[in-house]
């Protein structure tokens, strides 16, 4: 596995190794207004998304973090792989980081990370009137989400009549573009500070920049969407995802001799990923070549490609334009778990746990 992990950047290679930009005009403005703010919370509850726990994380808010009481907050828990989310919390229970993993829109998994910020701050519930919590991440992990949720269970718990307003959520990042205040709770009186999603202003490592184009942080135009859907495709293949389809669909009793539409008696958007996967794995068992070297990589993801161009049926007529069609439908089916449940960061080495501890992770303030 060690001598793979260079394979993701091979989509990369194959698509131009470009430094990843995106910065638009308010990330700025809201930077230095978090910077200001951030003093004066009790507690910031930084929103990761689950699937890329460090490569989410905005590296340049890391100093400002590491002087404040905070709880990362792993959002989208139900997409990324269950086995690497038991590595990860070793990893942070290692570095000593308050940390909890989440899905933003159950109320169960809400109400325990509230419960942990309760904990967090139980000293000063007993003295202060009024807490104020910091919600803050990169674009589109969910904190919007998770404010509405937040909303829901102070709603139902609280006997004011004062309506709570509702965070806006939208699919595309950088919905939120001002900070706002949310009352969440009475006696004491708990505000939430919601802020805009900012990245840092340049992704010089181009693998980081793919992972956040592939989980959504940044816009698909910026990085192009050709590119992250074989970005996609080469980690699909290094990890041998074709053989966990395979599993899945031993397992659940149907037999590869069936016709394919005798296999899946369900909807057509099940039966669409259900195509994907097959052909997918149709080119990854008839590969002769080395997944390890970085022309035959790309010679299967090319051959890939064209497969799903006929299985999203795609016309010839449409060129170029109609890579960025195929593009587009692969990575949705990414984005909403049709294609199994992945984690794109790995935990990282011993050798590397002194440096990542400072500038990613940070420390845990009593």
């Amino acid at each position: 596995m060690a001598a793979r992990k260079g394979l993701f950047g091979l989509a990369s290679a194959r698509a131009g190794e470009a430094a990843i930009n995106w910065y638009p005009g308010h990330m700025a403005s809201a930077t230095k207004a978090i910077r200001e703010r951030i003093k004066l919370v009790d507690l910031v509850l930084e929103v990761r998304d689950a699937r890329i726990p460090l490569s989410s994380a905005n590296a340049e808010l890391q100093d400002a973090l590491e002087h404040k009481k905070r709880l990362i907050v792993l959002n989208k828990m139900d997409l990324a792989n269950p086995n690497m989310m038991l590595k990860w919390v070793k990893h942070f229970e290692a570095c000593k980081q308050h940390h909890v993993f989440v899905n933003a829109h159950q109320q169960k998994a809400v109400k325990k990370m509230l419960d942990m910020a309760r904990e967090l701050l139980s000293e000063r519930l007993a003295k202060e009137p009024t807490l104020l919590l910091m919600i803050l991440g990169i674009p589109n992990v969910g904190k919007s989400a998770l404010v509405n949720s937040l909303f829901h269970l102070s709603h139902s718990s609280t006997s004011e009549q004062e309506p709570l307003k509702k965070a806006k959520v939208g699919p595309l990042p950088g919905v939120t573009q001002d900070l706002s205040g949310f009352k969440i709770g009475v006696q004491p009186s708990v505000y939430v500070l919601d802020t805009p999603g900012i990245l840092v202003p340049n992704i010089n490592n181009v693998e980081t920049g793919l992972k956040l184009a592939l989980t959504g942080a940044v816009k698909d135009s910026v990085v192009g969407e050709e590119r992250v859907a074989r970005y996609l495709l080469t980690v699909l293949n290094a990890r041998s995802a074709h053989l966990r389809w395979k599993s899945e669909v031993h397992f659940s009793g149907i037999s590869d001799s069936q016709p394919l539409i005798n296999k899946y008696l369900v909807d057509s958007e099940s039966l669409r990923e259900s195509k994907v996967r097959e052909v997918l794995s149709q080119a990854c068992t008839n590969f002769v070549g080395n997944l390890e070297d970085q022309q035959d990589m790309a010679g299967l993801v090319d051959e890939q490609m064209m497969l799903l161009r006929k299985c999203f049926k795609v016309p010839s007529e449409l060129g170029d334009a109609g890579w960025i069609r195929v593009s587009k439908q692969l990575i949705q089916l990414y984005r909403t778990g049709k294609l199994g449940r992945y984690t794109l960061d790995l935990v990282p080495s011993d050798g590397h746990q002194k440096k990542l501890n400072t500038c990613i992770v940070g420390s845990a303030p009593s």
